[in-house]
């Protein structure tokens, strides 16, 4: 998809913060404004989800609670379909069925990316559990 241009004026205080933090950072002006900008469209269409840094990049989450990839990955876990998955979500996760609500209505827009970060996930795991194997044999060298 081609992007467009967009030119807006901004507070002169909004735009030394919006500079300060792209140099923080490290990433341009632009690059931050379209994150940010992006981020409060999912959030506003989207009630409880806020956006989160991390190791591995921002990511979304419950305002008061986990990141939604770990809520998806849960309630699929628990067999991912209808209120006895949900109810063991809330459970097992210590979350409100509306809070898995959110999880879940997020998750069926951007299942794409969610699924990549569960996936991203799964694989960090695995490869921390290789090396875990893997270090006990080393030390009996």
């Amino acid at each position: 998809m081609a992007s467009k241009h967009l030119t807006i004026r901004m507070d002169p205080r909004s735009f030394e913060r919006l500079d300060r933090e792209s140099r923080r950072q490290r990433v341009t002006r632009s690059e931050l404004a379209r994150t940010l900008l992006e981020e409060g469209l999912r959030m506003e269409a989207h009630p409880g989800i806020v956006f989160r840094p991390g190791p591995t990049g921002r990511r979304a989450g419950l305002k008061d609670g986990a990141d939604i990839w770990e809520v998806i990955s849960l309630y699929q876990d628990m067999g991912g379909l209808g209120e006895e998955a949900l109810r063991r979500t809330c459970e097992w996760a210590g979350l409100r069925p509306d809070q898995v609500d959110a999880a879940l209505r997020y998750y069926s827009e951007y299942t794409e990316e969610i699924d990549d970060r569960i996936r991203m996930n799964h694989e960090a795991a695995e490869r921390g559990h290789a090396e875990s194997l893997r270090k006990p044999q080393a030390l009996n060298r």
